[in-house]
């Protein structure tokens, strides 16, 4: 957990309240850009080059509670050194909300509480259409159960005060009258936002986004609505908005693609990716893997799927990495004339 340099946690702002947000998005005329909470990919590192308003990101629990990072445990939840030293972030991260997934008031709670001083708020992830998570009684097993929802709501109010921030990101039921009874108990628990992502439990990916199912959403619910799928361009989002009329868009696998994506590039510029390799070495570094991954998702439209390849196998370290780089294109370093302001790679004539 970063802090300042006197060893202070810095003050939330005001500001940076999702609320506050969405009413400024509002009087600009547009909506609120949101990044979506991807499990291992949401890291501090990218929010820099991501022209987001909001950042939703999962705490990372140690790998031995959990197969996969975003299932709180009671046993992490009875003391902050169970899951803070998982937790990163630093001072300019902001404005900033962790989600947690978890089936019980007190739990989600009491994580909400152990975050409170390092977020702008708190997400419950009923969304997760994973077989796991349903069979552990999260994620889109949630939507099933709206006055637990409701409860556990009410129980992170109750312990972080009305002010904070507290939201929920769910998927549609077949039935969209469930839908609507979901949303309408669960607003009754003071929630401040609800981001739906249009499809159901069952849908892959592949399958398009239910627009109307977002738009019905909208039309009934009394808080902002944030829609979710299938965002990969300022296009994508021009027409989200003018189906659903929804207050903000959340992407996921598009800003993966493209991190700029929300500043109206087509493509990932280069100099996104001269960002993410100086904020990697300076200011705490994923794991490596990660990073051959988030580079070689930026690249997808620069080099060859065998060029990715081949780097991803020579680049065993962050060393090895820009060596690779540096052999084939121009990597400008922080201070260099032009660092991070390039659109387009420029190849090292062989």
């Amino acid at each position: 957990m970063t802090m300042d340099e006197e060893g202070e946690i810095p003050a939330r702002e005001a500001v940076h309240h999702p609320l506050k947000l969405f009413d400024l998005a509002k009087s600009a005329g547009k909506v609120l850009y949101v990044q979506a909470p991807m499990v291992r990919f949401s890291q501090k590192n990218l929010s820099g080059i991501r022209q987001l308003d909001l950042a939703v990101t999962y705490p990372h629990p140690p790998i031995t509670h959990h197969p996969l990072p975003y299932r709180i445990h009671r046993s992490e939840v009875t003391h902050a050194k169970k899951i803070l030293p998982d937790f990163t972030t630093n001072a300019s991260d902001r404005p900033l909300i962790v989600q947690f997934g978890a089936h019980s008031s007190t739990d989600f709670a009491r994580a909400a509480e152990m975050v409170k001083p390092y977020a702008d708020g708190v997400n419950l992830n009923c969304g997760c259409p994973q077989t796991w998570a349903i069979q552990e009684g999260i994620g889109c097993k949630l939507i099933q159960q709206p006055q637990l929802v409701k409860e556990m709501v009410r129980a992170a109010k109750g312990r972080c005060g009305e002010g904070f921030c507290v939201s929920i990101k769910i998927r549609v039921h077949h039935d969209l009258r469930e839908t609507v009874d979901f949303v309408k108990m669960v607003e009754g628990s003071g929630v401040d936002y609800i981001t739906v992502h249009g499809r159901r439990r069952s849908q892959r990916s592949s399958e398009p986004v239910n627009l109307e199912a977002i738009a019905l959403v909208k039309s009934v619910a009394g808080v902002p609505i944030v829609a979710n799928g299938d965002v990969f361009s300022l296009e994508d989002v021009e027409r989200i908005v003018r189906v659903t009329k929804v207050d903000g868009v959340m992407a996921a696998r598009g800003l993966m693609e493209n991190p700029a994506l929300f500043a109206g590039f087509k493509k990932t510029p280069w100099g996104a990716i001269e960002r993410f390799l100086h904020y990697n070495a300076n200011y705490g570094p994923l794991p490596h893997q990660l990073v051959l991954h988030h580079v070689g998702e930026m690249l997808r439209d620069m080099m060859t799927k065998k060029e990715r390849a081949e780097m991803t196998r020579n680049s065993g370290s962050m060393v090895e990495l820009l060596d690779w780089l540096d052999e084939r294109v121009i990597v400008r370093r922080y201070g260099e004339a032009g660092f991070g302001e390039g659109v387009e790679m420029e190849r090292i004539s062989s």
